[in-house]
């Protein structure tokens, strides 16, 4: 019932069918990347993942991590997994030849992640944020740096983190306090960030940090942030390690969930740190592991709704419990029509999920290596659906843990099914690398309202494209998919017209209508693979059961999940007024009189 088994096939799916992997394969430097070798990948990667690290997720979060002696050691079959993981060379697949990486789409990396998040959530962390690190010193850093890190990180010898928060200083990262004083050629870095994933673990050698701090002479606010390397060991001339640095993790956070996942304070007293990037622009440099880090979080909330969903579906076959009209004997609960309402509605919402997360993560290689208007053109895709991914993405999977705790009904409440475990390792990932709300007002300032819809209007158009194939292979389908498009058109229309100039509003429709965003793009994805399955049965496809499942799925989402538009339509069009409308006190209970 703890188990894991890798969805290989809907994910191949997706990548050859959805976002046409052979245009992947086409980029320049990506010749490599053939069907094959990622159908080895993907094969492999599902061993590893169901026979390594699968079954560390439970005594993970069972023992959590703990401080020993001013070190920071992880449960021991996280540190076998990982030992495992690198040795197999999963770290540096999307890294660059030049420093010891294989040179594959980060695409490619992007739906492995998939499979070592749903074996164990908090396991994957640690190789989420040290390939941020990656991207954010190859953007940034300079020649020296470079050499001297990259290939340790993309071989997986040592790890990153990114050092953003502090007690005072959350999402306002104007507010932030720590210090860096020149010394000679490098910086002395004094302060302390909280909430620091894998900030110290004994799964590597050393741990790259890069860290956000003001110059003495910085200006106030968030122009005044500049980024810095800091290792926990120095290096010497040879680049071998040296001595500690003056970094520590002091304590780690005790949590709801992701237990096993050590999230650190951490005390910089005087650590040696090199400049990445140009002074003052630390946090130009820092998005850069940002965003790269929320479309993987994003994904995160598919592969820990996957997870659950499988717990879900394994127990509901198991579990006998009630009789069903002319049954003489009880029988499974998958057998109850509200089970299966629970099942599907997992089900669709996961295939969904993928298909938007690796469609809008696929223009993030084309961008890297094309030009012109083309790059453009996948440069604004990849900023609209940046935020969606991340948000839709984790607040659906969080929802979609809860409901799978549900079909365990009081048995999914107890530890003991693991249920409960999915559910609350899901909650995090609403919150870090940007909240919920953080991501909502992005899309509604950054990427909206900016252009005045451009982007978002292009995505539209390639919507109202497949009405008309939909019309002439599923033409029962087509009215509910046309009403959510419209819906969406809808609430871009309100939007433009009522929240350029409103804060309040633009504030308080942001969620609704990002959430509205991801419905209609989830909804144009499977209306697409739909067309795919049934263009393919047609053709005489083997793979028969797995693609009229496919289109009965479809089904399901156009005709119970994507109604739901309306819902998010009619909030973000009833604007800011009684969101805004009680004081402070009103908040407040309020005594009997």
């Amino acid at each position: 019932m703890t188990g894991y088994r890798a969805p290989t096939r809907d994910i191949w799916f997706v990548l050859e069918d959805l976002v046409d992997w052979s245009e992947v394969a086409a980029l320049p430097g990506f010749e490599e990347a053939t069907p094959e070798l990622v159908r080895a990948a993907l094969t492999e990667a599902a061993t590893l993942a169901e026979e390594v690290i699968a079954p560390t997720n439970m005594a993970g979060d069972q023992e959590g991590a703990r401080i020993e002696a001013g070190e920071v050691r992880v449960s021991a079959p996280f540190k076998a997994a990982f030992e495992r993981f690198r040795e197999g060379g999963w770290t540096s697949l999307p890294g660059n030849p030049e420093y010891g990486g294989q040179g594959l789409p980060t695409l490619l990396a992007i739906a492995l992640s998939e499979l070592w998040s749903a074996a164990n959530l908090a396991w994957s962390n640690c190789a989420l944020l040290a390939e941020g690190a990656i991207h954010a010193i190859e953007s940034h850093a300079d020649a020296a740096l470079k050499a001297r890190y990259l290939p340790k990180l993309i071989a997986g010898e040592w790890t990153g983190t990114m050092n953003l928060t502090e007690p005072q200083a959350g999402s306002d990262l104007g507010l932030i306090r720590s210090v860096a004083t020149p010394d000679g050629d490098r910086f002395r870095i004094k302060g302390q960030k909280i909430f620091i994933t894998y900030g110290d673990h004994d799964m590597a050698d050393n741990i790259v940090h890069l860290v956000l701090a003001r110059l003495p002479d910085a200006p106030p606010g968030v122009r005044g942030i500049s980024l810095f390397l800091v290792p926990k060991r120095l290096l010497r001339e040879d680049g071998s390690l040296g001595e500690r640095n003056g970094v520590q993790a002091v304590s780690l956070e005790k949590k709801l969930g992701i237990h096993g996942s050590p999230t650190c304070v951490m005390e910089f007293d005087g650590a040696e740190g090199y400049l990445v990037g140009e002074a003052n622009q630390g946090l130009a440099c820092m998005f850069t592991m940002m965003n790269h880090a929320r479309i993987r979080v994003g994904v995160q909330g598919l592969a820990i709704a996957e997870r659950a969903y499988q717990q879900a579906l394994g127990y509901a076959r198991e579990r006998v419990q009630g009789n069903l009209p002319g049954e003489r004997a009880p029988v499974a609960i998958i057998r109850h029509p509200d089970v299966r309402r629970m099942l599907m509605e997992m089900k669709a919402q996961i295939e969904a999920m993928r298909a938007v997360a690796y469609v809008g993560a696929s223009h993030l290689d084309h961008a890297a290596r094309v030009e012109g208007a083309a790059q453009a053109t996948h440069q604004a895709r990849v900023d609209l659906m940046t935020p969606v991914i991340k948000a839709w993405l984790t607040e659906t999977g969080q929802q979609l843990a809860s409901l799978a705790v549900q079909v365990f009904g009081g048995m999914g409440f107890v530890e003991e099914t693991g249920a409960a475990q999915h559910y609350r390792d899901a909650r995090i990932t609403t919150i870090y690398e940007g909240t919920t709300g953080i991501q909502a007002a992005d899309l509604m300032g950054r990427k909206v309202l900016r252009d005045r819809g451009a982007a978002l209007r292009a995505l539209i158009a390639e919507m109202r494209a497949v009405e008309g194939e939909l019309a002439a292979a599923m033409a029962d389908a087509l009215p509910a998919f046309r009403a959510g498009v419209d819906q969406l058109e809808a609430g871009l229309e309100w939007v433009l017209a009522h929240a350029g100039n409103d804060f309040a509003i633009a504030g308080a429709v942001a969620f609704d209508f990002l959430m509205l965003v991801g419905d209609v793009a989830g909804a144009h994805e499977m209306a697409k693979s739909a067309l795919v399955a049934q263009r393919r049965l047609a053709a005489g496809d083997g793979a028969r059961g797995f693609l009229e499942a496919k289109t009965v799925t479809v089904r399901f989402y156009l005709e119970h999940v994507l109604p739901r538009a309306a819902g998010r339509l009619a909030a973000v069009q009833a604007g800011a007024d009684t969101v805004m409308a009680l004081t402070e006190e009103q908040f407040e209970p309020a005594p009997l009189a």
